[in-house]
Order: structure tokens, then sequence, then C-alpha cells
């Protein structure tokens, strides 16, 4: 069991190092910085490992408009929470916590007067307006903190935070379909992959034309069907969910799923989606996205995991090896989840 382990205030350094992104396309550069401090609301938490996600990588690139600089990246952040807002009742000085993508809303705007904090108008995204968890230190929203399953490691549940609990919301969105196609086979589609077998669904893999590292990986998680792309699947599919950002995929998938099917785009970027013919889409068939995730999704995602037990394939990396982790992101060498291991324990 992960116990509460106190730090001392006065342990906690003057700086800390952080991998910071100074501009789009600059390599992100290892620099120290002041150590941030906590406003009433929030709380300071030492930062024990860091998933990385696809979205970092488009935060490096300049693909996201919400994106500000210099940012330090990370949003799949687990670490312990060393020192509270004056307001802040929920957490303890040591509770281990996870700090994911959405870290914090408006309260005000109507998407979140409905209740959708996740399509919010002005949200507090970790590591792309508000700075995330390469570095030794992170501050966060105490409201928007998960607590964590015990039975998991810093390293093995980082990439559940936002891989994987995306990867859950977009399950959601396919409905009850039994037969479900996944289009990319990165870290959050070996991780949904778990559930969807663990829920008696049929997975069928699509990666690029070749990958056969990923296409074998896909088998060896229970997938039925195991194909590149531009194949169509060996019968109709009743959903299929697109986690590559490759535009060119969505009439593909249109094109592989029955009457009365569901294309959920699980990406928050992609390139532009081509034209296509009509038909594709007619027969009631329906194509929509996923805007981040909530709260709510990220506590049942955790308390689901244990219960399968999803078990995260995990490469890791120091945070001076950033730059590496988010290269073989880029190119398509990275098998299930890179995390960067800031304070190892």
């Amino acid at each position: 069991m992960y116990e509460r382990v106190p730090v001392m205030a006065d342990r906690i350094p003057k700086s800390m190092r952080a991998a910071v992104c100074k501009a789009p396309g600059v390599p992100l550069e290892i620099v120290r910085l002041p150590m941030p401090e906590p406003d009433s609301d929030q709380v300071l938490v030492k930062v024990h490992a860091c998933g990385v996600c696809r979205t970092d990588l488009h935060v490096a690139d300049g693909e996201l408009p919400e994106a500000v600089y210099p940012i330090i990246p990370g949003h799949q952040v687990v670490g312990r929470a060393v020192t509270l807002g004056a307001n802040v009742r929920r957490l303890t000085a040591g509770d281990r916590v996870g700090i994911p993508w959405i870290g914090g809303c408006c309260g005000r705007c109507p998407a979140c007067l409905r209740g959708e904090e996740n399509l919010c108008d002005t949200p507090q995204l970790t590591g792309c307006n508000r700075n995330g968890g390469f570095a030794d230190y992170v501050v966060a929203g105490a409201q928007f903190c998960l607590r964590l399953p015990d039975g998991y490691s810093d390293t093995a549940i980082a990439p559940l935070l936002c891989g994987g609990a995306i990867g859950y919301r977009a399950l959601r969105m396919a409905g009850d379909a039994a037969a479900i196609g996944i289009y990319g086979f990165g870290s959050a589609a070996h991780l949904i992959t778990q559930v969807a077998l663990h829920q008696g669904r049929q997975v069928f893999a699509f990666t690029r034309a070749g990958d056969f590292t990923a296409q074998d990986f896909a088998r060896q998680l229970g997938a039925e069907w195991v194909g590149d792309a531009s194949m169509p699947p060996p019968r109709p599919l009743d959903a299929a969910i697109i986690f590559a950002p490759a535009g060119e995929l969505v009439p593909a998938a249109l094109a592989a799923i029955r009457k009365g099917g569901v294309v959920v785009c699980a990406g928050i970027h992609m390139t532009d989606i081509p034209s296509f013919a009509y038909r594709l889409l007619w027969g009631e068939r329906q194509l929509r996205s996923v805007a981040n995730l909530t709260r709510r999704d990220g506590e049942e995602f955790l308390a689901l995991a244990p219960q399968i037990p999803i078990a995260a394939t995990v490469e890791t990396h120091s945070l001076e090896e950033v730059a590496t982790a988010i290269g073989r992101l880029r190119n398509g060498s990275l098998n299930g989840s890179a995390v960067i291991v800031i304070d190892p324990r």
C-alpha cells in the first residue's frame, strides 16, 4: 500500500529542474527554475513520474492554439503533495496524487454550467497553458488532482492518467459495440484494448503499413484481427476509435463500420480530414470527437483499472532523456507508453 509520506517544508529546495519548451518547434531544454508556490486553492506536488503523451508532441510542435510559451509540458503526473494552499481540505501533505490534462475550469461558461467541464471555454490545461510535470515539482489545482489506487507503481499508473482515461471516454462513446476497430496502436490503444477485451468485445487493430512491431503487440494483447489502416476488416465493425492524428483515417473508418455504427476521433489534434462521399456517412453512421476528460472520467477509470487489472507496457527515461522519449513517440518506434522518471523510488 502507498502510505502518506509527509515532506518537511524546510527540505523543499529553492529551485528545480524542468524541461521547458521555449517556443513551438524548439527542442525542450533542461533548465533550473525558481520553486513555484501554490495559491490558496492549489497544491505543490513533488513529481515522481510523468507519462509522455502525443499531446506533448503537439504542444512542442505548436499545433494546439491553447498552448502558451514558454511551457513545461507533461500532464500524466504522479507525485506527492508537499505544500497545501490555505483553502485546501481534500488533500493532506504526503498524499500520492495524479495530475491529469484538465487542471481547472472556469465554472461559469455555458459548458461548465451544464456540468461539461471538459468543454470549458477557458480551461486550464496541464502542460499546455499551465506548467506540467516534466519537472521536479509542479503546482496543481487541488480540486482537479486525482487519488490513485494502490497496487500500481508510479511509472505503471502514469500512462493511465491521459491515454487510459481518454481511451475510456472514447470507448464509452462507442456504446455497446461488440466489434470495435482501433486505429493507431500506441499508448492509449494498448490500454483501452485491455478494457474492451475485459468487457467481452472483439478488437480489430489497424496500424501504419509495415509496422509489424505494433501489429505483433496488438496480437499479444488479444486483438481478434490485425492489419494496416488501408485494409478493410474481415467483417463490418460496430464502431471504430481513431487515436492516430491522421485525418485520412476518418473515411477509412467510416467505410469499415456497419450502418448505424460510430467513429470516435479520440485525439486532441488531427490533420485535415479529406473530402469523402456522403455514402460513407449515410445509413445513420455517426462521426464524433472526444474533447478532454472530466474528473469523473478519471475517477471511474482509475477505479476500474485494478479490477481488470490493466497493465501498461512502459519504457522509462530520465528527465534529461525527455527529448529521446518524445523522438521515439514521433517516429513510431515506441511500443506502449513512455514515462519520464523524475524521482525514482
